[in-house]
Formats: C-alpha cells, structure tokens, sequence
C-alpha cells in the first residue's frame, strides 16, 4: 500500500512566501540602489580633485606661476589637459589665446601670455552667456622665495575646474564660458586683453562670476561682491545660499568700506565695460602676496564649502538668466 500525501498546500504556501521574499527583495534593493545614487547624487564637488588641483597649483615645483615664466606655462599643461578631459568647447582654434602687453607700472614687456578658454554650450540659449572667471599666475620667485600664491589665486583656478567639471556634467540652460586669466598680478592684463578682443561678442555676455582667493578664511565667511553696482543680482544670491553652511556676506564694493574690490581683481574690465559681475573672494590675511601662502596655510572644509557655494550661485544664476539680462537693461 502507497501511502498518498496532499502536498498542494505546502507547496503553494511555500510559493508563495518565496514569491514575497523575492519581490521585498527586490524592493529594498531597488530602495538601496536609489538612496545610493541620491548620496552620490549630492557630492557636487569631488574634494579629492579640488584639493589635488589646489596643492599642484600651488607646489614648488611651479615656482609661483609668475606670467611667462616655466611654471606659469605648467600650470597652463595642466588647464589645458583638465579641459580636454571634459570636453569643453574651444573658442576659436584652440583653448589657448596669446597675448603680448607691457606692464604699464613697472614697463615690462610680456610675450606670449596665454588666457585659457573653454566653453559649454547651453542647452536653451547657447549664444547667451555666463563667463566664469579666476587667475592663475602669481608673483613667482623673489629674493631666492617662492610666493607659491596657493590662495591667491590656485584656489580660484580650482573652483574654475570645479564648477567647469560639473557643467560639463549637468548641462546649462545658457553657455557658461570658463576663462583662466593670464597676467592679473601684472595688472589685470589678461582680463583687460579679453575685453579687447573677446573670444565671444560682449553683448551676449550677460554675467561675469568671478573668483579670486577663496580658501584662507577660518571664520567661515566669503564675500560677494558687486551687489551695490548691480542691486538685481542679490536676490538671486540669497536664493541660492539659503542652505550653504558658511557666510556669504556683500560688501566691499563702495568707497564706503576699508577698501573698495570694485576694481581689484579681473572683474574690474568687465564692470569697466558695463557687464554685471558677481566677486568671491575672502577678505586680506596675513598670507596675502606672501611665500607663507602656501597650501599648509588654507581651509581646506571652508574651501569645498566656497566652492560648493559659488557653483549654487551660478547654476541659479543661468536658471533666470533671461529675468536678469531683463533687469540689468
């Protein structure tokens, strides 16, 4: 005699536990897979790079960057490959436009200064701009010291390759042109020759964000500065800091304060030329035009902080661009 079992039930119970199993699985992991990718998501400057770019820009190996000069043209290699690497446009023939000036203070000839240029296209309004600026050269050597200028001014160039990093990532309505000046210690020569001969037609040009010593400030404070010349900018300033952890405080550009930054860095020929400008830059420190400005002497939180910052400002600045060409007429 066989004995016979009704095993129908077992298995279809079974079933379908391994079924929910299977679908709660996949749910978690599908839950887990979009929590990593909205932390990954959030990282908007890869701090590795900011501080990697920081540090070599500001290295002995390159001596201060001073314009014409051997590690001046280093620093130029590097830009230049960091904007190939993402991709940038070029403003002409190549990212590179030469330029020849005379120091109008000291008489001293340059030749072959080199402004770096790339670009990316906006997505709605490509023939409508936002140039993003920062200086690169420094004072190089002097009575046997380097003046590795490491917040003045490799710590704007790297929040140039930043903020140039993540607009080639998530693509702007309007083009944002990324200009790393040649010869501003030399009287702001690069920004005055871009002027001159801009690589875009200055009435396309609706913004100019620049950056100029962002990194040595242990107060957790940054300026912007501009508002006082261009009142509209503010608002879409505040927007955009609501939730960033340091100081963003405005000032600095009236004969009011201790000292006037309307003209101090390569903003100056742009405002000269009537195009709005927004300045960050951290007040003078005791570093300031010194060899002690060295990597060892910056920020480093403050310093991702600013440029996470920075980079807000001008992603709300290309989302109302077209209210701000509009207020600014």
């Amino acid at each position: 005699m066989i004995l016979q079992l009704n095993l129908q039930p077992y298995f279809m119970n079974n079933y379908s536990l391994i079924l929910l199993i299977a679908i709660f699985t996949f749910i978690a992991a599908s839950c887990d897979s979009e929590e990593k990718t909205a932390i990954q998501g959030t990282a908007i400057v890869d701090s590795t790079e900011l501080l990697g770019d920081l540090q070599y820009l500001s290295s002995d190996e390159l001596e201060g960057r001073r314009t014409g000069e051997q590690g001046n043209r280093m620093a130029q290699d590097y830009i230049e490959d960091r904007f190939q690497s993402l991709n940038l446009q070029m403003a002409g023939e190549s990212y590179r436009h030469l330029f020849n000036f005379t120091n109008s203070r000291t008489e001293e000839n340059f030749t072959d200064a080199v402004n770096l240029i790339g670009y990316v296209q906006g997505s709605s309004n490509p023939d409508q701009y936002i140039v993003v600026t920062a200086h690169y050269d420094h004072l190089g050597i002097s009575d046997g010291e380097i003046y590795n200028g490491a917040d003045d001014n490799a710590s704007g160039t790297g929040g140039l390759l930043a903020a140039a990093r993540y607009f080639s990532e998530n693509i702007p309505q309007n083009s944002l042109l990324f200009i790393a000046f040649d010869a501003e210690e030399q009287g702001l020569s690069g920004a005055r020759l871009f002027i001159e001969n801009p690589a875009v037609p200055l009435d396309q040009i609706a913004v100019n964000v620049n950056m100029d010593m962002i990194s040595t400030n242990f107060e957790n404070e940054i300026y912007a500065v501009g508002t006082a010349h261009y009142p509209f900018l503010k608002p879409f300033i505040d927007e955009s800091i609501t939730d960033t952890t340091i100081t963003v405080s405005f000032g600095y550009d009236t004969d009011e304060w201790p000292q006037n930054w309307t003209l101090s860095s390569d903003h100056g020929p742009f405002h000269l030329e009537g195009i709005p400008f927004v300045y960050f830059g951290v007040e003078d420190h005791p570093h300031y035009h010194q060899p002690t400005d060295t990597f060892d002497s910056i920020n480093p939180d403050f310093y991702l902080k600013a440029v996470e910052t920075i980079i807000g400002v001008i992603e709300n600045l290309d989302e109302n661009l077209d209210q701000i060409v509009e207020l600014s007429n």
